[in-house]
Protein backbone atom coordinates (compact mmCIF):
# COMPACT_ATOMS: atom_id res chain seq x y z
CA UNK A 1 0.00 0.00 0.00
CA UNK A 2 0.92 3.63 -0.46
CA UNK A 3 0.04 6.43 1.92
CA UNK A 4 -0.08 10.03 0.70
CA UNK A 5 -0.12 13.17 2.81
CA UNK A 6 -0.64 16.57 1.19
CA UNK A 7 0.29 19.92 2.65
CA UNK A 8 0.79 23.52 1.58
CA UNK A 9 -2.72 24.70 0.80
CA UNK A 10 -4.07 27.99 2.01
CA UNK A 11 -5.70 31.31 1.18
CA UNK A 12 -3.91 33.64 -1.23
CA UNK A 13 -4.78 36.57 -3.44
CA UNK A 14 -4.94 36.39 -7.21
CA UNK A 15 -1.50 36.55 -8.77
CA UNK A 16 0.27 35.02 -5.77
CA UNK A 17 1.94 31.63 -5.50
CA UNK A 18 1.66 28.46 -3.44
CA UNK A 19 3.60 25.22 -3.34
CA UNK A 20 1.83 21.99 -2.51
CA UNK A 21 3.67 18.94 -1.23
CA UNK A 22 2.69 15.28 -1.30
CA UNK A 23 4.74 12.93 0.84
CA UNK A 24 4.49 9.24 -0.04
CA UNK A 25 5.20 6.33 2.25
CA UNK A 26 4.72 2.58 2.15
CA UNK A 27 5.36 0.64 -1.08
CA UNK A 28 7.22 3.49 -2.76
CA UNK A 29 9.04 1.27 -5.24
CA UNK A 30 5.74 0.17 -6.78
CA UNK A 31 4.65 3.68 -7.76
CA UNK A 32 4.47 4.26 -11.52
CA UNK A 33 3.23 7.82 -11.52
CA UNK A 34 2.01 10.55 -9.22
CA UNK A 35 -0.18 13.49 -9.87
CA UNK A 36 -2.31 16.32 -8.63
CA UNK A 37 -6.04 16.59 -9.18
CA UNK A 38 -8.51 19.18 -7.98
CA UNK A 39 -12.18 19.42 -7.28
CA UNK A 40 -14.06 22.69 -7.04
CA UNK A 41 -17.49 22.90 -5.39
CA UNK A 42 -20.19 21.23 -7.47
CA UNK A 43 -17.67 20.23 -10.14
CA UNK A 44 -16.05 16.95 -11.07
CA UNK A 45 -12.53 16.14 -10.01
CA UNK A 46 -10.07 17.04 -12.77
CA UNK A 47 -6.46 16.38 -13.59
CA UNK A 48 -4.01 19.18 -12.89
CA UNK A 49 -0.60 17.60 -13.52
CA UNK A 50 1.13 14.24 -13.45
CA UNK A 51 4.71 13.00 -13.36
CA UNK A 52 5.84 9.46 -14.15
CA UNK A 53 8.61 7.48 -12.52
CA UNK A 54 10.65 8.31 -15.61
CA UNK A 55 10.10 12.03 -15.11
CA UNK A 56 7.63 12.69 -17.91
CA UNK A 57 5.11 15.37 -17.07
CA UNK A 58 1.62 16.23 -18.25
CA UNK A 59 -0.47 19.31 -17.49
CA UNK A 60 -4.04 20.43 -17.92
CA UNK A 61 -4.31 23.20 -20.48
CA UNK A 62 -5.71 25.54 -17.84
CA UNK A 63 -2.49 25.43 -15.79
CA UNK A 64 0.20 25.16 -18.47
CA UNK A 65 2.81 27.85 -18.03
CA UNK A 66 1.67 28.61 -14.47
CA UNK A 67 2.03 25.32 -12.56
CA UNK A 68 5.05 23.03 -12.35
CA UNK A 69 5.08 19.49 -11.00
CA UNK A 70 8.34 18.08 -9.70
CA UNK A 71 9.59 15.40 -7.37
CA UNK A 72 12.33 14.75 -4.86
CA UNK A 73 13.06 11.04 -4.90
CA UNK A 74 15.23 11.24 -1.80
CA UNK A 75 12.27 12.61 0.15
CA UNK A 76 9.59 10.55 -1.65
CA UNK A 77 7.78 13.81 -2.21
CA UNK A 78 6.04 15.38 -5.19
CA UNK A 79 5.52 19.12 -5.41
CA UNK A 80 3.14 21.37 -7.29
CA UNK A 81 4.43 24.90 -7.66
CA UNK A 82 1.50 27.15 -8.50
CA UNK A 83 2.22 30.64 -9.77
CA UNK A 84 -0.06 33.41 -11.01
CA UNK A 85 -2.98 31.88 -9.19
CA UNK A 86 -6.50 32.76 -10.28
CA UNK A 87 -9.82 32.58 -8.43
CA UNK A 88 -10.74 29.74 -10.80
CA UNK A 89 -7.93 27.69 -9.27
CA UNK A 90 -9.88 27.54 -6.01
CA UNK A 91 -10.47 23.88 -5.16
CA UNK A 92 -9.48 20.99 -2.97
CA UNK A 93 -6.26 19.59 -4.38
CA UNK A 94 -5.65 15.86 -4.14
CA UNK A 95 -2.48 13.86 -4.62
CA UNK A 96 -2.80 10.54 -6.45
CA UNK A 97 -0.36 7.71 -7.04
CA UNK A 98 -0.73 4.71 -9.30
CA UNK A 99 0.88 1.28 -9.34
CA UNK A 100 0.36 -1.64 -11.69
CA UNK A 101 -2.81 -2.60 -9.89
CA UNK A 102 -4.00 0.19 -7.64
CA UNK A 103 -4.46 3.89 -7.23
CA UNK A 104 -4.13 5.80 -3.99
CA UNK A 105 -5.40 9.22 -2.96
CA UNK A 106 -4.45 11.66 -0.29
CA UNK A 107 -6.93 13.44 1.94
CA UNK A 108 -6.76 16.71 0.01
CA UNK A 109 -5.68 20.23 0.80
CA UNK A 110 -7.77 23.36 0.27
CA UNK A 111 -6.52 26.12 -2.01
CA UNK A 112 -8.54 29.34 -2.03
CA UNK A 113 -7.65 32.25 -4.31
CA UNK A 114 -9.39 35.54 -3.65
CA UNK A 115 -9.85 38.22 -6.29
Amino acid sequence: QVQLVESGGGLVQAGESLRLSCAASGSIASILSMGWYRQAPEKQRELVATITSGGSTNYADSVKGRFTISRDNAKNTVYLQMNSLKPTDTAVYYCRSTTNRYEYWGQGTQVTVSS
